[in-house]
């Protein structure tokens, strides 16, 4: 994911949304070439945009995305979320199909739904 300041989304994504950074590189002119935030099992990838990068140009004209994360305690996740001001789109609501989830926009207009829904991977 690529965002016009990605040092603020790492601040909200880590203070807000309960993310770890893991490592965070940056170009000369202080743009994040590559940061790496993890939750649980999972991680997420962002940068910043206007970088040049292959990935940059590849991205140009993509909108705002949509991510889904597995968390344990929804219900605590949100109040963390709601503590640091995030603006909440549905608050934690138990779904027909066994999962609790909430969703949020961040900064920059991304969807992040967090919830319990964990499907069996095979493999």
């Amino acid at each position: 994911m690529l965002y016009a300041d990605a040092k603020a989304a790492i601040r909200q994504l880590t203070q807000a949304f309960g993310f770890t950074e893991l490592s965070v590189f940056e170009g000369e002119d202080g743009a994040v070439m590559h940061a790496e935030l993890v939750q649980g099992n999972g991680a997420v990838m962002i940068g910043s945009k206007g970088t040049g990068s292959v990935f940059d140009k590849a991205m140009k004209d993509a909108g705002a995305t949509g991510v889904y994360v597995v968390v344990d305690d929804v219900d605590a996740h949100h109040r963390r979320a709601v503590d640091h001001g995030a603006e909440i789109l549905m608050p934690p609501t138990d779904q027909d199909y066994g999962s609790r989830d909430y969703m949020a926009r961040d900064l920059e207009g991304n969807v992040w739904s967090f919830g319990t829904y964990a499907p069996e991977m095979s493999g």
